[in-house]
């Protein structure tokens, strides 16, 4: 029998199908697109993000007929939200993470609440991104939908509830609504009744691999699916990719690295210390019980290579398209042996963690004459490395700290990149035998729900498997260091130079 995970994010879904070893039987992807009506907003046409699952769930049914799917499990991305009637039925579009309108209502929260107690409930240091400040926006500006909506549900809970079950959400994806009490596991009364929301308005919450109940007959029969087929609790994408890392104990961290780079170490117990969210670092629940999750991250992770791709790379991208390879295999291809002589800031899009500055941008300093395209293309990596040491020395600073990180994405399959990570953080660096972390993870809680599983950490480590370790090298970590010490005083130093006023 196998497991589905699926994983929906901001600008496409996908779907897969593992069997009982983890192996991938068959997969889908779908992309949607993502709204901007107006400056500052963002959204998602709920409709077409269920029509796109819907359609990945009908190209791999095909190939799971010798194997057929018992159990799902959904990775969602987080904050965004949608308001439905009571048959699921969209009433307005989807506003994501980084829709700007709930920016508006976190004087209230400071007024009413103060930021150092909103910490303390929900985990999350204040920002407007908070599911709900979208809702809020709602009630202000449209109170017809906030009036006629039956639920207000993320897109987990969503897509359950479209497929006959729940709604349900699980907790990880809970606290990052900024709605969640992270000690209580529960709805915060305090934060829904000075927001005014209805509690019967939002999905029950329960634990990530909790049974939530069978698809519905109709959903099962449109699939073809020959078994009934339960969905789980699944988790926010984030925990859903350390589980499928099988970054599942204290001192290891995730290090995902696609368009975002993100690392997202484990701890076993919630740290809501001052430190923490004076640099807007998060704690909330891992999708493992009894342990919590931190995420450090910066916007500028492969999004910087893309822009040296598109810019640069015209004859890389033609070598490429010659001999049928990744465009990425010529650009990383014979980069210089040790730590280059440049400096990056890598802010080429508004920062992550800890800075949150939208209005930063990119820099490379110590340009000369004689510098090459690949030390530019080193430097890069080194910078957006930098970039995440800083973090995890924040991160350090509040009390958490770290062995090794475990690659996934992108990033995870170039091991000059592997080995510059392993040698700016002098933390070991280890590749899996896993692709698809996000999907596993989701998979993984479906099978625990459906075979009642106890020894969840068992099966996690039967199935992830480090393949390769990166180890730092010790005469490049020395020069790592001292270019890092430098590196920490570009942004305070510079951020007034470097402004770009809108």
């Amino acid at each position: 029998m196998s497991s589905l995970g699926i994983d929906v994010g901001t600008t496409g879904c996908k779907v897969i199908g593992f069997d009982e070893k983890g192996h991938v039987i068959a997969q889908a992807y779908r992309e949607y697109p993502l709204y901007q009506p107006q400056e500052g907003w963002m959204e998602l046409d709920a409709e077409e993000v269920f029509r796109s699952v819907e359609e990945c769930l009908l190209d791999i049914s095909g190939d799971l007929q010798s194997d057929p799917p018992v159990s799902i499990g959904i990775s969602a991305q987080g904050e965004a939200v949608v308001p439905v009637d009571s048959s699921g039925k969209p009433l307005s579009r989807s506003m994501v993470t980084f829709d700007k309108r709930g920016e508006e209502f976190v004087p209230l929260w400071k007024e009413k609440v103060g930021e150092a107690q909103f910490f303390q409930i929900t985990g999350m240091p204040l920002s407007g991104i908070g599911t709900v400040n979208k809702i809020l926006w709602w009630k202000k500006y449209l109170p017809e939908v906030f009036e006629k909506a039956r639920f207000f549900l993320c897109f987990e809970d969503f897509i359950m509830f479209r497929m006959g079950v729940g709604p349900a959400m699980n907790y990880s994806l809970a606290g990052r609504t900024m709605m969640f009490d992270v000690k209580k596991a529960a709805w915060s009364k305090d934060i829904l009744d000075l927001a005014g929301i209805d509690p019967k308005k939002l999905a029950d919450t329960v634990p990530s691999g909790k049974e939530i109940g069978l698809v519905s007959p109709s959903f099962q029969h449109k699939m073809g699916w020959r078994e009934k087929v339960m969905i789980a609790g699944g988790a926010h994408d984030q925990p859903s990719g350390a589980l499928g890392s099988g970054v599942i104990r204290s001192h290891l961290a995730m290090d995902a690295t696609g368009t975002v780079e993100c690392i997202a170490p484990v701890m076993p117990e919630l740290l809501l210390t001052p430190l923490m969210r004076e640099n807007n670092l998060c704690c909330y629940h891992h999708s493992v019980e009894n342990l919590y999750i931190t995420l450090v991250y910066t916007f500028s992770g492969g999004a910087v290579l893309r822009w040296y791709r598109d810019t640069f790379a015209a004859r890389e991208k033609e070598q490429a398209q010659l001999q049928g390879k990744d465009v990425y295999d010529f650009i990383l291809k014979e980069l210089p042996a040790g730590p280059t002589n440049l400096l990056v800031l890598p802010h080429f899009t508004t920062t992550g963690t800890p800075y949150f500055d939208t209005k930063s941008c990119g820099m490379i300093v110590g340009l000369k004459v004689e510098t090459t395209a690949k030390e530019i293309i080193k430097a890069l990596l080194e910078g957006i490395s930098f970039e995440m040491k800083f973090n995890l020395e924040l991160l350090g600073n509040a009390g958490v700290q770290l062995e090794a990180l475990r690659a996934i994405g992108g990033g995870a399959k170039n091991p000059t990149w592997l080995q510059i990570k392993a040698d700016v953080y002098d933390l070991p660096v280890e590749t899996l035998n896993i692709s698809e972390a996000a999907c596993l993870g989701a998979a993984l809680l479906g099978r625990k729900a459906r075979e009642k599983i106890t020894d969840f950490s068992a099966l996690v480590n039967s199935i992830v498997r480090v393949k390769k370790v990166y180890e730092p090298n010790p005469a490049n970590v020395l020069q790592y260091q001292d270019k890092f010490g430098i590196f920490k005083r570009l942004y305070p130093a510079l951020k007034q130079v470097i402004r770009i006023e809108q």
